[in-house]
């Protein structure tokens, strides 16, 4: 089973992908972790390769075409990126997107990266602004369209034991009723 998980940043893509992928004895891969290690081989921030992005379109197609190939070739995989629900297409088989007010995902991101809310706030609306700009313009993907998902979490309201359970048990009734209900999306494909 591939499940993907997608949101902004500080959403808790990533504490929810690892608490799944321990909970299923899945492997994880963080499309948020590849990307910043990305930025720091090149000796930049995140916002700073995202910026420099908008410039070059091979930063996030490269990115993208791993987020695929992965996608395409692995099995019992939780697959975490903002795109992942995206770019993995038919192979999903459930696709979760987490979402959280800019205001709690500054504050976790604040705490995560130890600097000042405000610069936080501001660094995570503008790469949010800027990842939408550009994939749309890539893909023709708009960022706010869920209708691809199958689950949809407000991580504001639950903790992220409440925010796993939710998940599991969606996990759960997806396995007992197998692909019996699931309409796949057909003719997706992106120029990556």
């Amino acid at each position: 089973m591939l499940i993907t998980v997608s949101g902004p940043a500080g959403s808790g893509k990533s504490t929810l992908a690892a608490s799944l992928a321990d909970a299923l004895d899945y492997e994880h891969v963080s499309g948020g972790d590849i990307f910043r290690d990305l930025a720091e081989e090149r000796g930049m921030t995140p916002l700073e390769l995202n910026k420099q992005a908008e410039e070059d379109d091979q930063i996030d197609r490269d990115l993208d075409r791993r987020l695929r190939d992965i996608a395409r070739d692995r099995d019992e995989l939780v697959l975490e990126s903002r795109l992942a629900g995206w770019m993995a297409g038919d192979y999903a088989d459930l696709k979760v997107w987490l979402s959280a007010p800019l205001e709690i995902r500054a504050e976790r991101i604040s705490q995560r990266e130890n600097k000042p809310v405000d610069q936080a706030r501001e660094e995570t609306r503008e790469r949010g602004e800027s990842e939408a700009h550009r994939y749309n313009e890539y893909y023709g993907i708009d960022f706010d369209d869920l209708s691809i998902y199958d689950l949809s979490i407000n991580t504001a309201r639950w903790g992220p034991q409440g925010v796993l359970s939710l998940t599991l048990h969606a996990v759960e009734s997806y396995k007992e009723t197998g692909d019996e209900g699931k309409t796949p999306i057909t003719g997706v494909e992106y120029d990556i």
